[in-house]
């Protein structure tokens, strides 16, 4: 009866298609991992020199920072820790996944604490500062049209967007403000950077994405 019960839960689970992988053969994997890791070590590097140029940090950035204030885990753990649970929201929202959004789940985190030594900090001067942040901002968009143009599935955080604006019949960027805007206010009351460079960052992003996507002829699918 049990195994009946499981063999049930199994079915359903696969009738939902919460996971989508398309193998198309090991040589085509190896080469998008390669890519996509190249993609996850860049948004690792922007996310490091946006806290350099302290200034205040990217929505879920100020709450993965706030985490470190109380718990004893770095910034890269924290990121993986909070990936992990929007993965698990997006699981039971029954929104679809792929590989890459659980690389994206496991590596950006474990680049983010690789990378943090080699980036210098900079003086307290406020327009060498500005400049920093919008490098990152900048490193931050290339990377994200790199990790997209792979099509391995979206990064937990979007596909969590996807799920809210599906659920709710609201438009994405509805719903992407509704979602950052909890995640900034819930490290901003728990003590983290929210700043002028958490401004800045949400007003570039967007075109320093679009910039990559036009630089890197990216075409994202209509799973993104």
């Amino acid at each position: 009866m049990k195994q009946a019960r499981l063999g049930d839960r199994w079915g359903q689970f696969v009738k939902s298609e919460i996971f989508k992988f398309r193998w198309m053969g090991w040589r085509r994997f190896a080469y998008d991992f390669l890519v996509i890791q190249f993609g996850f070590v860049l948004f690792g590097l922007s996310i490091d020199i946006m806290v350099r140029a302290n200034l205040g940090l990217g929505p879920w950035d100020v709450l993965h920072m706030a985490l470190t204030y109380h718990l004893p885990i770095t910034l890269g753990e924290a990121s993986i820790g909070v990936a992990f649970v929007v993965v698990l929201l997006d699981v039971i929202l029954r929104e679809p996944l792929g590989w890459g959004t659980i690389a994206n789940m496991i590596f950006i985190g474990v680049w983010i604490d690789i990378l943090k030594p080699f980036v210098p900090s900079v003086p307290s001067i406020f327009w060498i500062q500005i400049a920093y942040l919008l490098l990152g901002t900048i490193v931050m968009g290339f990377a994200t049209a790199i990790y997209i143009g792979v099509d391995a599935g979206a990064g937990p955080r979007d596909s969590l967007m996807l799920a809210l604006s599906r659920l709710s019949k609201t438009s994405v960027r509805r719903a992407r403000t509704i979602i950052e805007v909890t995640a900034v206010t819930v490290g901003w009351l728990l003590g983290g950077p929210a700043w002028i460079g958490t401004i800045v960052s949400a007003l570039a992003i967007g075109p320093a994405v679009q910039l990559a996507f036009k630089l890197l002829r990216v075409r994202p699918s209509k799973s993104h």
